[in-house]
C-alpha cells in the first residue's frame, strides 16, 4: 500500500511539473529579432535561419520583425524604443551600427549610449555584381562598356550614404567615369531593379547576390577584403584590380537596448553560440557568402568600436558632409 500511494505521489507531482513547464511554454512572450531591411534580403535571410534555431534555445517564439527603411535606421529607432528586459533584439551589419551615425546628422540613436553589442557571429564582403543584361563578365569589361555608353552609368546600393555608395565613388574616381549611386531601401527592391536589366549593376553583399548569382541570372565580378572569397575563389578582390582601401571586413551582430541586464544577455550569448556552432547554421551562413566568425559580447564590442573608427577616419578623408 505504502509503495502504491509513494507511485501515485510521484506520477501526481510529474503530472503537475509537465503542466506547470507547458503552461509556462504557452505563455512565454515572444523574442523579436529587429531587421532593418525587407522580407527577401540577405540579412532577412540571416535572421530568419537564427531565429529558427534560437527558439530552442530559448525557450520562447523568437519572430523577425522587419522595419526597413533608411538603411536600417528605422529599426535601430525601434530598438532604442525598446524596454531592455530581453524580449527585443536587433541583427545587423556594419551599416546602421558603425556607418550611418557617421554619415547622418541625427540619427535618432547614439550606438556608443543606447545599444549593447551582444555577440557577433559573421563577417561578409561587399561586391560589385553586373546585371545579366549587361555585356563583358570583369570590372575592366563594365569600365571599357561605360566608356562606350558614354562615361555615364547608375550603379544600385542598398542604402544611402553606405559602403557600397562610398566604394561607387571610388570607382568613379579611379577610373574617372560619371558613375551615380542609386540607393534603395535594401537589397530586395535593388535585386528586383537589376534582375530586370532597368540598372546595369549594382553594389550590395556577397549574401544579396550569391544564389542570383549561381544561377547565372547576374554576375559577380569584384569583391572587398585582402584575400579571395572561399565562396567566389575565381573573383578578384577590388585590390587586386587596382582599388585599394577595402580591404576591412564588415560584421554581422546581435544588439540589444541598453541597460538590458547581464543575465539575459549572457543567456542570449550562450543561446547564439550554440546556435552558430550548428552544422547545418554553417553550412547555411557559409553557402550565402558569410564567414562565420562568433565573437562574445566583450571582443565584438572592440570590434564595432575600431571598425567604426576606422570608417570615420575614411569618410572624413573623403570630404563627405552629414546630411
Amino acid at each position: 500500500m505504502l509503495r502504491f500511494q509513494s507511485l501515485r505521489r510521484l506520477l501526481l507531482a510529474g503530472l503537475f511539473t509537465f503542466a506547470a513547464g507547458l503552461a509556462q511554454a504557452q505563455s512565454a512572450q515572444p523574442i523579436r529579432i529587429l531587421v532593418g531591411f525587407p522580407p527577401g534580403g540577405g540579412t532577412d535571410a540571416i535572421a530568419r535561419i537564427l531565429a529558427d534555431k534560437l527558439k530552442d534555445e530559448l525557450g520562447a517564439p523568437v519572430i523577425v520583425d522587419n522595419r526597413a527603411g533608411a538603411g536600417g535606421q528605422i529599426a535601430a529607432q525601434a530598438l532604442k524604443a525598446a524596454a531592455p528586459d530581453g524580449h527585443t533584439f536587433f541583427l545587423s551589419h556594419d551599416h546602421t551600427i558603425s556607418i550611418l551615425p557617421l554619415v547622418t546628422k541625427n540619427p535618432g540613436f547614439d550606438p556608443a549610449v543606447d545599444f549593447i553589442p551582444v555577440a557577433g557571429f559573421a563577417t561578409f564582403a561587399n561586391a560589385l555584381a553586373l546585371s545579366g543584361g549587361t555585356p563583358g563578365k570583369s570590372l575592366p569589361d563594365y569600365v571599357a562598356w561605360v566608356r562606350q555608353q558614354g562615361g555615364k552609368d547608375t550603379i544600385g546600393v542598398p542604402a544611402p550614404a553606405s559602403i557600397p555608395e562610398f566604394l561607387v565613388g571610388m570607382l568613379a574616381s579611379k577610373y574617372k567615369l560619371d558613375l551615380q549611386a542609386a540607393a534603395y531601401r535594401g537589397s530586395a527592391p535593388m535585386m528586383g531593379d537589376m534582375l530586370g536589366n532597368q540598372i546595369k549593376a549594382g553594389v550590395a553583399s556577397i549574401p544579396d547576390f550569391i544564389e542570383n548569382h549561381k544561377a547565372g541570372k547576374l554576375r559577380i565580378v569584384a569583391v572587398i577584403g585582402d584575400k579571395r572569397q572561399a565562396i567566389l575563389p575565381d573573383v578578384p578582390t577590388f585590390a587586386e584590380l587596382g582599388v585599394p582601401g577595402l580591404e576591412e571586413l564588415p560584421y554581422y551582430g546581435i544588439f540589444a537596448p541598453a541597460g538590458t541586464p547581464h543575465a539575459v544577455l549572457d543567456r542570449f550569448n550562450q543561446a547564439m553560440l550554440k546556435v552558430i556552432a550548428m552544422p547545418d547554421v554553417r553550412e547555411k551562413l557559409v553557402g550565402m557568402g558569410l564567414a562565420v566568425d562568433y565573437q562574445p559580447q566583450s571582443l565584438f564590442a572592440n570590434r564595432v568600436k575600431g571598425y567604426t573608427q576606422s570608417w570615420e577616419r575614411i569618410i572624413k578623408a573623403s570630404g563627405f558632409q552629414a546630411k
